[in-house]
């Protein structure tokens, strides 16, 4: 086995992961605090105006088989450079856009394809440093998520009320090009060693009954990781707190999400994966019964964003290690990366669907309803999820290094 996994180099490159994540949902999930402003100015319904960042998380999750494929391919540097310009485009195209439907194609492509290029190729890349810390390192890594979601939704809400939702974007456009341009520096392929002579065929692992398991379950719990993003800001607004109150609630669920994907990692190295991982997506959905009781208080709707961010923190700090887990770190990139074409339907449709069911209710309390049901049809789908052991990945190699042959 190569000695530079688990090396000082290797928690480079979990720098580079970090930072990535910060920059990428950090700005996408600041989306809340400008779907207020753009909805009044462009008179736009809360289903046309998610449908922004439905489009967006669709994107980004089906073009992860092919970023995937590109990072084992060619590397990460050139992957996650492409991601940081069309990314910081996008945005600053959105800064201009003449009508609402405009940002279907700059933010959603722009974003989209930016999130695409950059995090799940680092993910992949982090994973195939590490050996003995993989799960912490991942956590550790995907910990960015969260640090980006306390930081910039707050920062993004002072940014609107004083320079507009548009001057807003530019700046956040400028922002993201430097900060994944260091990220693509920072980036390094994984060093060879035993680990990474098995590279799995799509036509194989796609078959598998653990994958097609993960995929599913993936699909409908997904659901419950989008919305409080989309809409627990414009809830806050309709209950009549201000501007950056109400942006700050994604704070609160970057904190508890920070905390949770580095505690879940390295609890992971500890305690059953697959059992901690299932667990988390019972929190998940469960945490959404705060919402659902949170009427106009400002406090539970604080409790709701920190229960909903520690169980989404570690439900996505795991989902990498179970993949590793089940699949081996040869070829990560193309199998996360085709796992996470299953959010990319409900992504899509989901955020709409809650939208539309909130306009003709004129009610949360369905959209939360919906939301929690999907979560839990996907749990009892994840329960069928089996652990591998050593002797089955060990068959999987011999029959990947045949197939290569």
């Amino acid at each position: 086995m190569s000695d530079q996994l688990d090396s000082p180099r290797a928690w480079v490159t979990v720098a580079a992961g970090f930072l990535s994540c910060f920059t990428l949902f950090g700005v996408a999930y600041s989306f809340g605090a400008f779907f207020k402003p753009m909805a009044a100015e462009f008179g736009a319904t809360r289903e046309a105006t998610s449908a922004i960042f439905a489009i967006t998380s669709c994107l980004y999750f089906l073009l992860g088989p092919l970023t995937g494929y590109l990072t084992d391919r060619f590397g990460p540097r050139p992957v996650v450079a492409t991601g940081a310009i069309v990314m910081g485009t996008g945005l600053f195209l959105t800064s201009r856009i003449p009508a609402l439907w405009y940002a279907y194609v700059s933010y959603g492509l722009g974003v989209g394809i930016g999130v695409s290029c950059c995090y799940v190729p680092l993910l992949a890349v982090v994973a195939g440093w590490f050996y003995r810390r993989r799960n912490t390192a991942l956590g550790v890594a995907v910990s960015g998520i969260g640090a980006g979601t306390l930081a910039i939704p707050p920062v993004s809400g002072e940014l609107i009320e004083h320079i507009g939702w548009r001057n807003s974007y530019a700046v956040l456009g400028a922002a993201t090009t430097v900060l994944l341009m260091v990220c693509a520096a920072l980036s390094k392929r994984p060093p060879a060693g035993p680990q990474h002579i098995a590279r799995p065929q799509i036509r194989r692992f796609i078959r598998e009954p653990n994958f097609i398991v993960l995929y599913i379950g993936s699909a409908l719990t997904n659901v419950a990781t989008a919305i409080p993003f989309v809409f627990l800001p414009v809830y806050a607004r309709d209950q009549g707190l201000s501007e950056v109150v109400a942006a700050s609630l994604i704070s609160f669920i970057g904190l508890t999400s920070m905390i949770g994907r580095v505690g879940l990692g390295t609890l992971a190295d500890r305690v059953g994966l697959i059992r901690l991982y299932q667990a988390m997506v019972l929190a998940l959905g469960m945490s959404y019964l705060i919402w659902l009781g949170a009427g106009r208080t400002y406090s539970m709707m604080v409790l709701f964003a920190l229960a909903v961010g520690g169980t989404y923190g570690g439900y996505v700090a795991l989902t990498p290690a179970v993949v590793a887990e089940l699949f081996g770190i040869g070829g990560m990139g193309t199998v996360l990366g085709t796992l996470y074409t299953s959010s990319a339907l409900t992504q899509l449709t989901g955020p709409p669907i809650v939208g539309a069911i909130i306009d003709y209710t004129s009610s949360y309390r369905l959209g939360i309803l919906f939301t929690i049901g999907t979560t839990l049809i996907g749990l009892l789908i994840l329960l069928a999820l089996r652990p591998r052991g050593a002797a089955t990945r060990a068959e999987t190699a011999k029959q990947a290094l045949a197939e290569a042959d």
